[in-house]
């Protein structure tokens, strides 16, 4: 992705703040403090030394330092200076003032609001946030695998089933196996040229990542789509594709925002792999839509 189309679709600071919220859930208390400061006041954490920004937040200067490097700034000065830049960039255009806390008396017209703009921002951040490359790897195994396996539980189960009903429609073996033995047992098949997915936003689902672990145990390509780049899933990865994902609320829970995210990862894999095999994939879809055609004629009538 170009920077130029990563500024139009996602807000200023959209990049540092979808950091912020993938990574926070792995850091300590005190680098937490750290993080959600420098996201919240960019401009004023940009006016501060070391010690001073360990003094607002509580911590110490070495505290200050680890979090500047786990959010990918080699050290504080660095991160001053993005800091520094992203302000002036929020200045001359400016997020959207919007609160997106659903209430339990908001009227359905503010509950399409915030939760439009809640899956614009989980978007615009996956898209910030996704390491191009190892897409493109994840695309290459896929393109060649002899056959993919797709997990996932929950609403990351249902996600599993989009990207496995999406390979199939172009031709490629895809399985997306709902119980949790069977996913294990098919896990055993698989070998060198087959490719395995993992889809769990926490990264620690112990029943996406068992089926994962025996496929990287027996040679398969395995990637895995998850909120946390840090959890023991990635363990078992070849590739790693990271979500956004918005702060969870008593109305919205976790699933419902990372399933947005999700489907943004499957969605660039698809495409990604239809390009590559295009030559089969279009005659492919081409059959699909002509095989189902009837019944939507007959569905009209």
């Amino acid at each position: 992705m170009t920077q130029d189309v990563k500024e139009t679709f996602g807000s200023p600071g959209g990049s540092l703040a979808a950091k912020v919220r993938t990574l926070t859930p792995s850091m300590t208390r005190s680098m937490q403090r750290v993080a959600e400061a420098v996201a919240g006041d960019p401009a004023g954490c940009a006016a501060l030394t070391v010690t001073g920004l360990a003094e607002l937040t509580g911590t110490s200067e070495a505290t200050v330092v680890r979090t500047a490097r786990i959010l990918g700034y080699p050290g504080y000065r660095d991160l001053r200076l993005a800091l520094a830049g992203l302000a002036a960039r929020q200045e001359s255009g400016s997020a959207p003032a919007i609160t997106t806390d659903i209430a339990v008396d908001d009227p359905l017209t503010d509950v399409v609001a915030k939760l439009a703009y809640e899956e614009q921002q989980t978007l615009a951040d996956t898209a910030a946030g996704l390491d191009t490359a190892q897409l493109g790897a994840a695309v290459t195994a896929l393109a060649a695998a002899r056959r993919t396996d797709v997990y996932g539980i929950g609403a990351s189960g249902l996600v599993a089933q989009d990207l496995t009903q999406k390979l199939l429609r172009i031709g490629l073996v895809a399985h997306a196996p709902g119980d949790p033995h069977l996913a294990v047992t098919n896990a055993v098949q698989l070998r060198a040229g087959d490719v395995a997915i993992a889809i769990t936003h926490s990264g620690s689902t112990g029943d996406v990542i068992e089926p994962l672990r025996t496929a990287f145990e027996r040679g398969a390509t395995t990637i895995a789509i998850t909120g946390r780049p840090d959890s023991p899933v990635t363990q078992y990865a070849d590739h790693v594709l990271t979500t956004a994902t918005s702060r969870e609320s008593e109305l919205r829970p976790a699933a419902m925002s990372s399933r947005t995210g999700q489907l943004l990862v499957v969605d660039c894999l698809f495409v990604g792999v239809a390009q590559r095999t295009y030559e089969n994939a279009a005659p492919a879809l081409a059959a699909s839509y002509e095989a189902l055609a009837h019944r939507h004629r007959s569905a009209t009538r």
